[in-house]
């Protein structure tokens, strides 16, 4: 197990960089740079102030060396600072980040809780009401584009009824007014959110542990259970979900990555202030450093997900070795 770890750690990083590297290339490739937005903004500037600044920004560099350079000032623990928002990106990161936490694991824990023993339950029934109802329920969740079910999340219950805020994180202010004021403030303005992200993952979790139930089910050990006697809550947990955890234990890691990514259709539309929608104005606005910061987070929570769904799948299934 260790050396299985440790390989695939390896592979990582080596997967982190390479990566890194032709987003930081992609990057550069885009029109405006910062000397560039200066000179728009400043008609007086010079031929030679423009050179100058290239040279105090390394702007003049191949880009190799530009990732290079970049690359020493993270192993050094400086993620830069970001033009857009005039403040370090370590500053920048550990609230937005902390709120994209706070509602993908609002959103990934309903989803699980709701979509779970519904997909169980539709897989124990096939053919039935219940079974139609899900199917139908899967197929709109999944279908349904991110946008356009948050756009009609705020219609209705920002605008035809407004019970809770259109967008935003908290009330300005509310922080002040006590643990409690704060946690209430936070709440509302994460209803509509949570909701959008749910309806779309409980759909999908939920078709795939329908597939994965009904696959588990037909297999001669369930019969075979059965047949000794074996209670039916039994069969169904004990037997029929463990050996149907492993296609859910993938779908539920890649999922879990992003905790921290961040959705980013989602937190645009309602104006949260998480990791999605900092990506989304850091690339508009050109802010290279939060950008690149922003994007190895989320290739790193990918790929250190799919670890744990490769070291969880022996827990689940005593068959897979990794030695």
């Amino acid at each position: 197990m260790t050396t299985f770890i440790t390989r695939r750690v390896l592979q990582t990083l080596a997967v982190i960089v390479l990566l890194s590297y032709v987003c930081f290339y992609l990057m550069s490739l885009m029109p405006g740079d910062p000397v560039d937005m200066m000179v728009a903004s400043n008609p007086k500037i010079t031929a030679e102030d423009v050179a100058r600044l290239k040279s105090l920004y390394g702007l003049d560099q191949p880009v190799y060396k530009r990732y290079g350079s970049w690359i020493s000032s993270i192993m050094e623990g400086d993620l830069g600072y970001s033009r857009t928002y005039r403040v370090p990106v370590q500053e920048l990161m550990g609230p937005r980040m902390w709120n994209t936490f706070i509602l993908s694991f609002i959103s990934l824990g309903l989803s699980i809780l709701i979509a779970v023993p519904l997909g169980v339950l539709s897989a124990l029934k096939p053919g039935s009401r219940l079974d139609y109802f899900m199917n139908l329920f899967s197929f709109a969740g999944i279908s349904i584009p991110s946008f356009w079910l948050a756009i009609v999340l705020i219609i209705l219950f920002a605008v035809k009824f407004p019970l809770f805020p259109a967008g935003g994180t908290q009330t300005i202010g509310a922080g002040e007014l006590g643990f409690w004021t704060d946690l209430m403030d936070r709440s509302k303005y994460l209803v509509l959110p949570v909701l959008s992200l749910s309806i779309q993952q409980i759909g999908r979790f939920s078709r795939f542990t329908r597939s994965a139930m009904l696959e588990a089910m037909r297999n001669d050990f369930i019969r075979t259970a059965r047949a000794k006697g074996l209670s039916r809550r039994r069969v169904i947990w004990q037997h029929g979900f463990r050996n149907a955890l492993i296609p859910l234990i993938t779908i539920l890691a890649l999922s879990f990555s992003g905790l921290f990514s961040g959705a980013i259709l989602t937190e645009t539309v309602f104006a949260y202030q998480g990791v999605g929608k900092l990506v989304y104005d850091s690339i508009i606005g050109n802010d290279y450093n939060v950008a690149m910061i922003s994007f190895v987070i989320s290739v790193s929570m990918v790929l250190l997900a799919n670890l744990l769904a490769d070291i969880l799948y022996g827990f689940a299934d005593p068959r897979i070795s990794y030695q």
